[in-house]
């Protein structure tokens, strides 16, 4: 009997802990955008990210952007507001690998974009970020040259699930490159809005 009790008490934990693991890794929905960069470099041309608020919460929306080289380092990180119906226009030459945490410009790499809820000044990509959807994002990519020219081609960005895990991790790495950058690492917004 009363092993019978010890392994139903037993079982009863078991299930308890794994109902709370998979609730700690609840992950949310349309507010998490990838893309990549390519030839970042002269002659080629400068490629563009494109980020629009369709309007779905009806009010402003942060677009936390993290850019990572090739390497998987984050070099740059920033929160740029983004209005409803707004449409914000990034050049990644000039806002988004020019000031790189290690003062070498990622060539090819990846751009992630989180859709947030405002937070403190107006948008910081370093703590408290509550994603919130519905940004959407496109990125003209700069392909390898053919002959003289180099074919641009653009594509949305891709809709990815943004665990628990990967928010930390991006919220904890770019706060290490505004700590340690001194300036160095911090993208800035292009325009619109």
């Amino acid at each position: 009997m009363k092993l019978t009790f010890c392994k139903t008490l037993f079982l009863a934990l078991v299930v308890v802990g794994l109902v709370s693991i998979g609730a700690g890794v609840a992950s949310a929905q349309d507010v998490y955008k990838v893309n990549y960069f390519s030839n970042n470099a002269a002659p080629a041309p400068d490629a563009t990210v494109r980020i629009d608020n369709p309007g779905l919460t009806y009010g402003n929306l942060c677009a936390m952007i993290y850019v990572f080289d090739a390497d998987q380092q984050l070099t740059e990180c920033c929160g740029c507001v983004e209005t409803h119906n707004g449409l914000r226009t990034l050049s990644v030459r000039r806002d988004l690998t020019s000031n790189p945490l290690t003062g070498k410009v990622s060539t090819n790499g990846v751009i992630k974009v989180v859709s947030a809820a405002v937070n403190n000044s107006p948008c910081d990509p370093t703590a408290n970020v509550s994603p919130k959807a519905n940004l959407r994002a496109w990125v003209t990519h700069i392909q390898n040259p053919v002959g003289a020219a180099f074919p641009i081609t653009e594509t949305e960005s891709s809709d990815s699930t943004l665990g628990a895990t990967e928010l930390a991790n991006l919220q904890a790495q770019c706060a290490f490159v505004n700590i340690l950058g001194s300036g160095q690492g911090i993208c800035s917004c292009g325009t619109g809005d």
